[in-house]
């Protein structure tokens, strides 16, 4: 079986191409590029006058600021009503900030919003020779969900309360076809891509993936921790299962922060108003695991973590 993956984040997207049929997943085809919505952003910068932007529901921050400096410099942007969904959920918020919300190109010059862009990756590794044909693509993207009246960080956070009633293997926040309506950027995808997908929050991905290292056994309690460039997720595991999480942004955190974060959350004394009222997520926790025998890092900004 070959296997498309790409997981894509604030600042990197990172792509792998693998084939169960090799000795190693070591040797798999990988790249590491920008992340689409730090390409995009450069792309409305570099466009001068009106522009009308369609496509997905799409990772934002670069691409928002860029959108709203264009706005700022005198010029008109017309999104269609997905594609504004990258800006806010709510269509009345996204015409707040100067946005018009049209199915139509009023005849400017035009942008497609994609968290996805298979032909760029095709193109990619056609350059060296590789032809891209998989059978199933993995896609990883961190999604806050559309929560009407509820802030996103709330909405996120309530939604895997839900889903943690429980300790669950991290496997658990991944979607095959079945992606809820409220994570309007994984459905987004679902619906734009016509090959088998399976969608899942990044930060859980990442804690799957270490949790497969053969160095990591979570017999004994661990904690899991992504750094990533926009935002850092902390698990506690025993035997597979995540038993709390703690989710923050990562430039508000420091390494004395975190370490004493991730102590906490593992004993047990950790609560979700402490990080939502330092502006973080959220943090839930269903039972303390104990103080942690290892510690696993991923994500690109690791030198946060000091323990």
């Amino acid at each position: 079986m070959k296997i498309l993956a790409v997981d894509v984040g604030a600042g990197t997207q990172d792509i792998m191409y693998h084939d169960t049929g090799i000795d190693r997943i070591e040797n798999s085809l990988k790249m590491v590029m920008p992340s689409p919505t730090r390409i995009i952003a450069g792309r409305i910068r570099g466009i001068s006058g009106d522009v009308f932007i369609s496509g997905q529901t799409m990772g934002g921050g670069p691409v928002t600021r860029a959108i709203l400096e264009h706005i700022g410099a005198g010029n008109r942007v017309v999104m269609t009503p997905e594609a504004a969904r990258t800006v806010r959920d709510d269509p009345e918020r996204v015409m707040a900030m100067g946005i018009e919300i049209s199915e139509e190109n009023p005849g400017l010059q035009s942008i497609e919003f994609r968290d996805v862009d298979l032909e760029a990756i095709r193109g990619a590794l056609a350059c060296f020779d590789v032809d891209l044909d998989f059978d199933l693509l993995g896609v990883a993207v961190q999604d806050h969900g559309a929560g009407g009246d509820m802030g996103d960080r709330n909405f996120r956070f309530m939604k895997i309360r839900e889903k943690l009633s429980v300790p669950i293997p991290p496997e658990e926040f991944s979607y095959l076809g079945d992606v809820p309506e409220y994570f309007t950027r994984m459905k987004s995808i679902e619906k734009a891509i016509r090959h088998p997908t399976l969608i899942m929050d990044s930060k859980f991905a990442s804690v799957t993936g270490a949790l497969m290292d053969p160095a990591v056994s979570s017999d004994e309690p661990i904690v899991v921790v992504d750094v990533g460039n926009g935002h850092t997720l902390a698990a506690s595991i025993l035997e597979g299962r995540i038993h709390g999480v703690m989710e923050h942004h990562t430039r508000m955190l420091s390494p004395a922060k975190l370490e004493d974060f991730i102590i906490r959350l593992c004993l047990g004394e950790l609560t979700h108003g402490e990080i939502h009222g330092d502006g973080g997520h959220g943090a839930h926790v269903i039972d303390a695991v104990g103080e942690p025998v290892k510690v696993v890092a991923t994500g690109p900004r690791g030198a946060y973590l000091t323990v």
